[in-house]
């Protein structure tokens, strides 16, 4: 069987890490994270396992739904509306 690629793969852009010191929320709130970088726009955020979730509420607030491991070493894409990687 197939998997057709993701539709939201069209959003893709090269971007720039706007805060690449870490999440730009949790920063603000000195919460923990783990990193995601926005591959519409460059925005960081952090993850479904951070306790602040700022990634997926990017994705859902701005229409940007997909994101790539932002982690030294991990070089993966995630859809958030699909919940799956791509």
């Amino acid at each position: 069987m197939t998997i057709p690629p993701d539709p939201h793969l069209s959003l893709v852009r090269p971007v720039t890490a706007s805060t690449p010191q870490g999440c730009e929320e949790c920063l603000r709130l000195d919460s923990p994270w783990v990193l995601r970088l926005c591959l519409t726009c460059g925005h960081v955020g952090c993850c479904d396992s951070s306790p602040m979730r700022h990634a997926r509420g990017h994705a859902e607030t701005a229409g940007h739904p997909i994101a790539r491991s932002f982690e030294p070493g991990e070089d993966w894409r995630r859809c958030f509306v699909h919940e799956a990687m791509v």
